[in-house]
């Protein structure tokens, strides 16, 4: 099971020839030094601080929306582009961190421990392949794994350190918590992820820290909240709810005009849908001894129904 492929890696992928680029370290705050090179992570001439064109244009809108919502934050980059070679180096390393933490000798397990390790191991980190049909997140340049420093330049607390293999790692980790601290770091995740997903990522989902753009992770994502829509048309106006709900953060006035936005288009839709169908099956006379108010009930529901899901 350790050595399987992942769901997103069945997404077809084509390498879009865009240009890694460096990332301008004077914008964002920065791990330092980097923690894998730290480490002694094979990079060779390549730097960890390099990402796709687009995804830095992104994490730069993504640090805008950041210092509307929190003047003086800023997003700290962790890792950015992974050498396939630097994925392996880390990926053997946490194997053996694994392994000596449960007292075990790494060069003398059995198959079944070494299978029971590396399920443990690959639920965070992707399988170093050299097979460019499923390149690992980060070495195509469009994954980066953030954090947050607040206007002290202060490293913002998301209740666990990047990299850790546990629970808590989990975004969701410390959503339903009554600890009022742990109230905290679920909120300072929950930023992190609207900064990210309003600027076009998406985000790992056993990761808090993990967001993708443009890569086979990204687009699987993207592809299950298509699942869960009704259509081409449903997804862009859903995208664009979910922006002016992001932007609005506590701010009702926002959220009402994105609930009347959504009502007018659910109105408008429903009675062009309503033309056609009259037009094409000739049932509009039978139309007319349904009641209005019962037409208002069902739409008005529709509205409701499509919008909760949206907001939550």
């Amino acid at each position: 099971m350790g050595m399987s492929k992942k769901p997103y890696q069945q997404v077809p992928i084509i390498d879009c020839q865009e240009p890694l680029v460096p990332i301008p370290l004077d914008i964002f705050a920065v791990s330092s030094p980097h923690p894998y090179q730290n480490l002694g992570a094979p990079y060779g001439d390549k730097s960890p601080y390099y990402l796709r064109q687009g995804a830095i244009d992104r994490l730069i809108a993504a640090q805008t929306e950041l210092q509307q919502r929190q003047p003086g934050w800023r997003i700290q980059i962790y890792d950015a582009y992974r050498p396939i070679a630097v994925q392996q180096f880390m990926v053997d390393y946490t194997f053996r961190e694994i392994a000596q933490k449960q007292g075990l000798n790494p060069g003398e397990l059995t198959p079944q421990q070494r299978e029971n390790i590396l399920d443990i191991v690959y639920k965070f980190w992707a399988l170093p392949s050299q097979d460019p049909s499923k390149p690992p997140p980060h070495s195509t340049g469009g994954a980066v794994d953030v954090t947050l420093v607040d206007a002290a330049n202060r490293t913002v607390n998301m209740g666990s350190p990047i990299d850790e293999i546990s629970p808590r790692s989990y975004p969701e980790h410390f959503a339903k918590s009554a600890d009022p601290v742990e109230q905290q770091y679920d909120r300072h995740r929950q930023l992190l992820w609207e900064i990210m997903i309003a600027a076009g990522f998406e985000r790992h989902p056993n990761e808090w820290w993990h967001f993708s753009l443009g890569d086979q992770m990204w687009a699987w994502l993207r592809d299950r909240q298509k699942s869960r829509s009704s259509g081409y048309c449903s997804i862009r106006c859903g995208n664009m709810i979910r922006w002016i709900l992001y932007r609005s953060g506590d701010n009702k006035m926002l959220e009402i005009i994105a609930i009347i936005i959504f009502s007018i288009a659910t109105f408008a839709i429903a009675f062009i849908l309503g033309l056609i169908g009259m037009a094409l099956t000739g049932v509009f006379i039978l139309l007319e001894d349904i009641p209005s108010w019962l037409w208002t009930v069902v739409l008005l529901t529709l509205t409701i129904a499509t919008y909760r899901g949206l907001r939550y």
